[in-house]
């Protein structure tokens, strides 16, 4: 008797990555995923000793996806604006695995791939060394948090959307103006959080590069 076809970790993640498209992080599990890939979970701890191990795994390989074919082009701040582009629309296209990343982190090829990148414009604006370290840490910061904030909306149902924006009105043009002036003062000209969302990702991105510069003194 034959026994249970061997999986290889590559079609692990692959099923991983699909079981995520349609769950978010807390509803997955090993369980399930064996059961998808009929099998124990026993074999799969033979390739990840944890959940959570499974899941830095799979958002790892959105980032090595995004950085595949990536050139540094430009100064330091269009290099890591490239870069920052780049990661937005590889989670974009799977935003559960966005919220993956921003809570598991992750310690793979892409990872490293990412850091080395940031790092290295990083020393390409001027900063001191001593300083790389802590202006990477808000840079990936950053990004993990208007990514995965993006991927959330991305991720709603066309109802869900329907519903927020119809809540969102009521909360917004039915605001007391005694109660809420200024909010009743702006209204008409609040947008709703989804709105515009790659400007307003570029902009703060950009804002953040700026302070930067601005820190670098002149050589």
């Amino acid at each position: 008797m034959s026994g249970r076809r061997r999986w290889s970790t590559e079609e692990i993640l692959d099923t991983a990555a699909e079981l995520l498209r349609t769950s978010d992080a807390e509803s997955f599990s090993v369980r399930k995923l064996a059961a998808t890939l009929g099998t124990d979970s026993s074999s799969l701890y033979r390739h990840f000793r944890s959940k959570t191990e499974l899941l830095r795994a799979v958002a790892d390989r959105i980032l090595a996806a995004a950085m595949d074919g990536y050139r540094p082009e430009g100064d330091w701040q269009q290099r890591i604006t490239a870069l920052a582009l780049r990661l937005r629309e590889a989670f974009g296209q799977q935003p559960q695995l966005a919220v993956v990343w921003g809570r598991y982190a992750s310690s793979g090829a892409g990872s490293r791939l990412v850091m080395e990148e940031v790092l290295q414009a990083l020393r390409a604006s001027g900063l001191p060394d001593e300083e790389i370290p802590a202006r990477y840490h808000r840079i990936v910061i950053l990004l993990a948090a208007l990514i995965a904030s993006e991927a959330g909306i991305g991720s709603l149902t066309t109802e869900e959307h329907e519903q927020g924006m119809e809540l969102f009105r009521v909360a917004v043009l039915g605001a007391d103006p005694e109660r809420f002036p200024a909010l009743a003062h702006y209204a008409r000209d609040i947008r709703p959080l989804g709105a515009d969302r790659r400007g307003a990702f570029e902009e703060i991105l950009a804002a953040q590069l700026a302070h930067i510069e601005a820190t670098i003194r002149p050589s």
